[in-house]
């Protein structure tokens, strides 16, 4: 049975006051769907770079965005290590808008198709590792931490879900999560894709329990700032089978709440910033749109005429207007075009 031990220091009880006075107040705050939009576009470009930064992708931010904005049809491995980590994310969130996670293996290794996705031998996209791996420390290239074996992999992940549902309601949620993402990098579950998946996956498990920022946060963003040091926090070094009963995740929850009170408080100042500015000076019938699309995914123009009496020209202004701001792009060209947010 999994039984991880950690001390709830003063560190981390204050840590986790200050995470809930934070979401609190952002909560409590009221944007326009345009800033929303906008934001949640450069939380994933942030979360895209940062996270495959850590895993040594040279690509730096300003060539993210532009692959991501353009999305290549043909692209380098690096680039597609980029369009994957953006991929999960999209379908991340709209499961998690949907209330359609189920927080399982299955889970696990839909995320990790999706990032390895022509990046790895197909045959090992989505699939529990069914052979050794080892670790190598990314400065040295020397080995440094061998996972458990193969057979073991499973049987561990069934332990720790259990551990997760079992505790849901009785150890805070920023705890229940850090222990996910440090013992799923222990377990080590995937020959590749390991680290993308375990940060995605936590993503989710911090919404799935109420930390409902998740369109707006990028805490790989923290982790990507000093990647010795993440390293050395999440990791361990030597053989599993000499550590698993030493494995004291106390300073990792501290470091792991460090970390989300470091992007809650970027969140908070994007939030100021826009606050702080025009709205791009759109009207309430451009929030109609907007609004619309975020509830229904997708909008039409005969729909549109339904929420406003304005007449067929002034509504394609309207729709021109939200494209060229760059929050939507238009899908087909015939009466059955619509228009979706521009991911």
């Amino acid at each position: 049975m999994f039984t991880p031990k950690y001390t709830v220091t003063n560190k981390l009880l204050g840590n986790i006051k200050r995470i809930a006075e934070i979401v609190t107040e952002l909560n409590s705050r009221s944007f326009s769907s345009v800033v929303l939009v906008e934001m949640q576009r450069r939380a994933r470009e942030i979360s895209a770079y940062s996270s495959t930064s850590i895993e040594g992708n040279p690509l730096p931010l300003t060539d993210v965005k532009k692959i991501l904005k353009n999305s290549p049809a043909h692209v380098r491995d690096s680039e597609r290590e980029v369009l994957n980590y953006n991929q999960a994310l999209v379908e991340l969130d709209d499961l998690i808008r949907k209330q359609d996670v189920v927080f399982n293996i299955d889970l696990l290794q839909r995320i990790q198709k999706t990032v390895t996705t022509g990046l790895i031998a197909k045959n090992r996209w989505g699939k529990i590792r069914q052979e050794p791996v080892f670790v190598n420390d990314p400065r040295t290239g020397q080995t440094d931490y061998l996972p458990p074996e193969h057979a073991e992999v499973i049987p561990l992940l069934e332990e720790m879900f259990s551990f997760l549902r079992k505790n849901v309601k009785e150890i805070d949620p920023l705890i229940l999560a850090g222990i996910f993402h440090k013992q799923f990098v222990v377990i080590h579950p995937f020959i590749d894709g390991n680290g993308r998946t375990a940060r995605l996956a936590t993503k989710v498990l911090l919404a799935k329990m109420g930390l409902d920022t998740f369109n707006l946060f990028s805490f790989e963003n923290y982790y990507n700032q000093n990647v010795t040091r993440y390293f050395e926090e999440v990791g361990l070094r030597g053989n599993y089978y000499d550590l698993k009963d030493k494995i004291d995740f106390t300073a990792w929850l501290e470091y792991f709440t460090d970390g989300i009170i470091d992007e809650l408080l970027r969140v908070k100042k994007e939030m100021e910033k826009e606050t702080a500015t025009p709205d791009e000076a759109l009207k309430e019938y451009h929030h109609k749109i907007l609004n619309y699309i975020q509830e229904k995914g997708f909008i039409t123009d005969r729909e549109y005429s339904k929420l406003t009496k304005r007449a067929r020209p002034t509504r394609n202004l309207d729709f021109r207007k939200l494209i060229d701001l760059g929050l939507i792009i238009k899908v087909g060209k015939t009466k059955a075009a619509y228009y979706k947010f521009k991911q």
